[in-house]
């Protein structure tokens, strides 16, 4: 289907909601009380963010203008801000296969010192002295392949494009190459402080593509202005990943590679993809906004109408998004989209209309292609056979020649630079927390309004129990649950943050003095609001990402939210916010959010984000660390019970150059 033939469609469709007739992936959670406002809130910020596709779309030179912020932000999101400096490629040779027409060299090379891109490069056997060939970066979907790496799974396409005078690089992904890393930290392993770092695989897939051209030009048989990057699936997001990033791609055909927010979100699809597939929206992107970076350079977005995890609901939307886009710039010629009948795969419609594509756009050949179904990789899965040897297309044929320095398999705690942060000194200390906390609100908490409401209180009829209303769909109870005597004064209010795992006053216990009132706050997915958590696929944490926010993020802004509303209640007794492990890191942010909070009381928290408990929030770690939030807390008393020798002395050291060194206990 040409995207010409979705116009008039779209022209109604865009005035419906997004998920009218949306293709949902699975059925909804419903086995928690929660669940199902939680999914009504997260539906609406989604609609709400791709509502918004249209701002800069006035015309060319707007968009012009916004390009260049988008791609400092799309760079940010990806982890690659700053751009990491392209180091020596080191490039090998393991190995070379004669076939029939076509060459074919093993070979790696590193992105970066150590970490490690093992490929294919496929070149035609004859070739004319000095004659300058087209390149194609194929990247790999998610083709489990073992040691051989899935870049065998896909050598059809490489021979087909050496035989047509192609240079072709087939480069094994992170998790699925030869030295097998990780893609689903968030999905499945329980890798949250990803989020704290910044990090995603869609960086490093990213980056070893940008470093894939790089080695592509430096080949002198390489036409500079003919670079293409192809894939399907997994491949297919990653292409749009590399071309949106590197102005060196001339052309762009993504096979089943990109939806959007209304379907992995409202309609459920994320849970049908690896972390690969996403960045973490901080700046919250309308998806679409990916793709449209390409323009105006040509485009080939090709997708298939029974694909659960690319429906065709969000297909439509994207489309006619990128319409509009290339209309700018007057490209509309330049948009093209493919519709085949059938599941997510490659079938012959496609890989004739991707081969044609190809040679049309670089070798101005417009012929139909009659031979695309040779050498195909055939059979049941584990069963396939392949028309060479995939054990013959290791670039390191045995286990003993696996590199010993390779840092695939960490790349996730090294590839996004952590901040280095240092202590204040005496008389410094404001003008350092200012410059934290800017930081903060801009990278970690950028969702916020630069105010956060107090929470409305909504009616109870359970006197020790109250519920709050912290933003538009949000709910969270606050118990009352130890109060002085009939008639005695009341010296403090101290509010406790209940934690995921133990909704006592524990914590508590040894804070509280006879005259003070405690009570407990259950944030959003605690208690009367918790939701079903299944690992995989993590749904809901994971969709908060997608929407630039994470779960702990939200539960800053109920703890903030509710202590604002009882410092107006309770006026002027003092509101004291209280935290054991990871749920005192979320009561110390949200002091920061929450000006009347008169201290903080915190039992045996983390010390770093790095740590497995610690709460998971974006970016902070390029930012600051959990020291460094604490003594942010000055001039407010900080009491401080257990924590590590070093964490307490960091805090000494802040709070005396604040000149408070007696609020720290």
């Amino acid at each position: 289907m040409n995207a010409k033939s979705f116009a008039c469609a779209m022209c109604v469709l865009v005035l419906l909601p997004t998920w009218l007739g949306a293709q949902t992936y699975g059925e909804a959670d419903r086995s928690a009380p929660g669940d199902e406002s939680i999914q009504t809130y997260l539906r609406r910020e989604a609609e709400r963010i791709e509502a918004g596709f249209g701002t800069g779309l006035g015309s060319r030179s707007e968009w012009e203008r916004a390009r260049q912020t988008y791609r400092e932000e799309y760079f940010y999101m990806l982890g690659l801000s700053p751009f990491p400096e392209k180091t020596p490629l080191h490039a090998t040779r393991t190995g070379t296969l004669v076939g029939d027409g076509f060459i074919v060299d093993m070979l790696h090379y590193q992105s970066r010192p150590g970490l490690y891109v093992t490929g294919n490069l496929y070149r035609p056997a004859v070739q004319k002295d000095g004659e300058r060939l087209p390149a194609i970066l194929y990247v790999c979907g998610h083709a489990s392949r073992g040691r051989n790496g899935n870049k065998t799974a896909y050598q059809a396409h490489g021979i087909w494009f050496a035989r047509h005078g192609y240079l072709c690089l087939v480069i094994d992904t992170l998790q699925l190459g030869e030295i097998e890393a990780v893609h689903h930290g968030t999905y499945r392993e329980g890798r949250w402080w990803w989020y704290s770092r910044g990090y995603t695989p869609a960086g490093v897939e990213c980056w070893n593509g940008i470093r894939g051209i790089d080695y592509l030009l430096s080949r002198p048989e390489v036409d500079p202005q003919r670079i293409a990057v192809t894939g399907i699936s997994g491949g297919g997001a990653v292409t749009f990943w590399i071309a949106a990033a590197d102005e060196r791609v001339k052309i762009a055909a993504p096979v089943s590679g990109m939806a959007d927010l209304a379907s992995y979100v409202a309609s459920r699809v994320i849970n049908g993809h690896c972390d690969c597939m996403f960045f973490h929206n901080l700046y919250q992107w309308p998806w679409t906004r990916i793709a449209a970076l390409i323009a105006p350079r040509p485009l080939f977005f090709v997708n298939s109408d029974h694909d659960a995890i690319f429906p065709m609901d969000a297909n439509e939307r994207v489309i006619n998004r990128l319409e509009r886009v290339y209309s700018l710039f007057g490209a509309g010629d330049d948009v093209d989209a493919l519709v085949s009948i059938g599941g997510h795969a490659y079938r012959q419609d496609i890989r004739q209309a991707v081969y044609r594509f190809h040679n049309r756009s670089l070798k101005n050949e417009a012929g139909a292609v009659a031979d695309s179904e040779r050498d195909l990789v055939t059979g049941e899965r584990n069963q396939e056979r392949h028309p060479l040897d995939p054990e013959k297309l290791r670039v390191f044929p045995s286990d003993r020649e696996l590199p010993k320095d390779q840092k695939n398999t960490t790349i996730d705690e090294r590839f996004v630079p952590m901040a280095t942060v240092e202590l204040p000194k005496v008389g410094q200390f404001s003008q350092w927390k200012q410059h934290l906390f800017g930081k903060l609100r801009q990278f970690t908490f950028r969702y916020f309004p630069d105010t956060l409401a107090p929470a409305r209180r909504l009616a109870s009829a359970v006197p020790e129990a109250a519920g709050f209303e912290t933003e538009p769909g949000i709910r969270v109870d606050v118990r009352t649950v130890a109060r002085p005597a009939e008639g005695a004064p009341v010296r403090r209010v101290l509010l406790v943050l209940a934690g995921a795992k133990d909704g006592t006053v524990e914590a508590a216990k040894d804070w509280k003095k006879s005259d003070d009132v405690v009570m407990v706050c259950e944030p959003r997915g605690i208690g009367n609001t918790r939701w079903t958590v299944k690992n995989p696929p993590n749904y809901v944490e994971r969709s908060h990402a997608l929407l630039g926010r994470t779960v702990e993020t939200g539960r800053v802004w109920d703890l903030a939210a509710v202590a604002r509303g009882l410092a107006v209640e309770r006026a002027p007794t003092p509101v004291y916010l209280v935290g054991e492990g990871a749920s005192g890191i979320l009561a110390a942010y949200a002091a920061l959010w929450a000006p009347e909070v008169a201290g903080v009381m915190l039992d045996d928290p983390p010390s770093s984000h790095q740590e497995a408990a610690a709460p998971a929030l974006l970016n902070v770690l390029r930012i600051c660390d959990v020291p460094h939030l604490l003594g942010m807390l000055a001039p407010k008393p900080l009491w401080l019970r257990g924590g590590r020798a070093e964490l307490r002395e960091q805090l000494r050291a802040i709070y005396r150059a604040a000149g408070v060194a007696h609020a720290f206990n």
